[in-house]
């Protein structure tokens, strides 16, 4: 028995010893392991529950569907608001400590209504030192259940696993709720986690990969995979997105030349608001190639 296989069993076994749980199910490769293993371990006793608010990206909402159906676990969607809350609206250093606290409130109730004692979320054994990380406080007061963080299961073997359940997921991009995308200090609002929304469905196809359009205030910062930046420089692609982005409500479009990196509008030593999308970012480089607005010379 291999080192995975070993770490697979004991949190199949950890999982199948509970009178059931519900799973914290973004439909992102950590939660989708999780759910996985608790099918496996419980059947119907297992529930997948996705939280549904502003901050989450339809598209991302339909794949939670899609993939809850793929692994056959009982999917439940929880309706919220994190913009109901000052203190994730203020959007500070806490932002993703205040979402967590939010979204996981609404497992536990969800899973007091199914009689379930434990709720589970897709913490990795990676995560922890992965930076300044809120969230994980929240996961902590609340008393949530890491399954692969408890049996040291790392994100390479959450992957490994993955694919060992043939879940379609194995190799998805890691992808943070939108509000990621608007820098600390700037108030989180309806207005830009939509226009940013809008933004990536674009990029998306087109068929881009990997990416992010950050929003400051205005400006439309595109963050893609450095092998495909060459691919944003195509006039067809600099013209169309620059004048879809204008209608969406953006002042100026710009394509930072660093390409796509986690955690790039959080300050310096803290990481981006939540577990998929964080690292200390280094100063942005940011080349206003895609311009929105003709200017003139003062």
């Amino acid at each position: 028995m291999t080192t995975v296989e070993a770490k697979l069993e004991a949190a199949r076994e950890d999982l199948a010893d509970r009178d059931g749980v519900l799973v914290a199910f973004s439909g992102g490769v950590d939660s989708s392991v999780v759910a996985a293993l608790a099918h496996d371990a419980l059947g119907e006793d297992a529930v997948a529950c996705t939280a549904r608010s502003e901050t989450l990206p339809e598209a991302e909402l339909e794949d939670a569907r899609r993939v809850a159906e793929e692994i056959g676990i009982r999917h439940e969607i929880v309706s919220f608001s994190e913009l109901e809350s000052d203190a994730f609206v203020e959007n500070d250093d806490d932002r993703c400590y205040h979402c967590r606290t939010m979204r996981l409130g609404e497992m536990l109730e969800t899973a007091r209504e199914f009689d379930i004692e434990t709720v589970c979320d897709g913490t990795n054994a990676d995560d922890p030192g992965a930076g300044h990380r809120p969230g994980l406080q929240a996961v902590d007061e609340l008393e949530v259940h890491s399954p692969l963080l408890a049996h040291e299961i790392s994100k390479d073997e959450v992957r490994a696993i993955a694919e060992q359940y043939g879940l379609s997921v194995a190799d998805k991009p890691s992808m943070a709720c939108l509000s990621s995308r608007i820098p600390t200090g700037l108030e989180v609002t309806e207005e830009r986690l939509t226009r940013v929304e809008h933004a990536e469905a674009l990029l998306r196809q087109w068929g881009f990969d990997q990416f992010r359009v950050r929003d400051h205030d205005g400006l439309a910062r595109i963050e893609v995979a450095p092998d495909e930046l060459e691919r944003t420089l195509q006039l067809e692609f600099v013209e169309t997105v620059r004048d879809e982005l204008e209608d969406l409500g953006f002042d100026h479009v710009t394509l930072d030349l660093h390409g796509y990196r986690t955690g790039s509008v959080s300050p310096e030593s803290d990481g981006a608001s939540d577990p998929e999308d964080e690292s200390p970012p280094d100063e942005p480089l940011v080349e206003d190639v895609f311009a929105a607005e003709s200017q003139t010379d003062d």
